[in-house]
């Protein structure tokens, strides 16, 4: 018996597995948003002016990055309920009986499954990244107050916004110097509480140093007023280091078909791109990672068909899930840190799994 695209074989598995797929993802991600929703609560009380309805569209904002969170695990966990599904009806025994090999009863499984990942990186992804990115704009207003500074990047330069004593100040430098945090023609506009300008201040180079902004050869315009030269001024700020260079590598809100430009923009700037870079690599072999869930799955039901065990069954896939889940953080971590190759560091779970998993369905075929 063939397996091929447009067989009756070929529709039913991927209609039972791309049925499968739709209903653990609302199951699953239903379950995880239910969670999270009672976080924000938690996080919600402190604040008077924060309601329910709030709560509600930030988590609506939230959900497809929740998604693309835990789609690994959707695809996984789906694959392995249909191969549950299929070894209870004895509908595998009789495709093996009839000389169906384990190659061709996964191929249509495989093809949803790397079907999936590109709509998952193609459609959903970049939904995510606009959906996150409201959802950030909501979640630094509204709970997490104390640290209310927006921050900007783009083909001139980096701009942005704190608050000071007298109302908020918006900085613009056009070029970062790494490592040493040097910010060059450096321009800062002050306004008062009221949104009203009040001074303008410009210096050919800045740095953040001790919570200050250390701004050399200031000059000072204050409407009406003649400007004033300083050799030094200082600008207090809240902002770290880390919090600017993770406000501009935070991958949840840049999406796929965005992310090359920004790359670029990112590095002209003169600052780190290396997660970004990592994460748009990781999207690009999210459908290789998909099938190999398929693949892990696989191992998982030829081995329990054969032993039987229904619990192994189940503990075995989560714990193979988890293990793919935590080794892709520590490899992505890796390459964050330069101790890993951009290209290892996004592919080589995906890799691994592919080949670990093709590697026992061989043994298993063969045995």
């Amino acid at each position: 018996m063939i397996v091929s695209p447009g067989t009756t074989l070929f529709r039913y598995l991927a209609r039972v597995y791309g049925f499968n797929l739709l209903a653990l993802t609302m199951i699953l991600l239903g379950i995880v948003a239910l969670f999270d929703t009672i976080e924000l609560l938690r996080r919600a009380a402190k604040y008077a002016d924060v309601g329910f309805g709030l709560v509600l569209r930030m988590e609506f904002l939230r959900l497809p990055e929740l998604a693309m969170t835990i789609a690994p695990f959707i695809v996984l966990f789906a694959a392995l309920f249909s191969f549950w599904q299929l070894g209870r009806r004895q509908e595998l025994v009789v495709l093996r009986s009839s000389g169906v090999s384990v190659w061709q009863f996964l191929s249509p499984i495989v093809c949803v499954a790397l079907l999936s990942g590109i709509f998952v990186v193609a459609v959903l992804d970049p939904i995510s990244a606009a959906f996150y990115s409201r959802y950030d704009v909501l979640n630094k207003t509204y709970l997490k107050r104390e640290n209310a500074s927006v921050i900007a990047l783009f083909d001139e330069g980096m701009w942005l916004k704190q608050a000071t004593e007298g109302g908020h100040a918006i900085l613009h430098a056009s070029k970062i110097e790494m490592p040493e945090w040097r910010l060059h023609n450096v321009m800062v506009l002050f306004f008062d509480q009221n949104d009203v300008f009040a001074e303008r201040m410009d210096a050919p180079s800045a740095q953040l140093k001790s919570g200050n902004w250390l701004l050399k050869e200031a000059v000072l315009n204050i409407p009406g007023h003649s400007f004033r030269k300083s050799e030094q001024a200082m600008i207090p700020t809240n902002l770290t280091v880390t919090d600017i260079e993770e406000s501009f590598s935070a991958p949840e809100t840049m999406g796929f078909w965005n992310l090359p430009s920004y790359i670029g923009t990112l590095e002209g700037t003169g600052f780190d791109s290396t997660r970004l870079r990592i994460h748009f690599q990781s999207l690009l072999a999210l459908p290789l990672l998909f099938a190999s869930m398929v693949f892990l799955a696989a191992c998982v039901a030829m081995r329990q068909s054969r032993q039987g065990g229904g619990f192994s069954f189940v503990l075995i896939g989560v714990v193979a899930g988890f293990v793919v889940f935590f080794v892709s953080n520590f490899l992505q971590a890796l390459g964050a840190s330069h101790q890993l190759p951009v290209f290892l560091s996004a592919w080589s779970p995906a890799l691994l799994s592919t080949l670990v998993g093709i590697s026992v369905l061989l043994s298993l075929e063969d045995g």
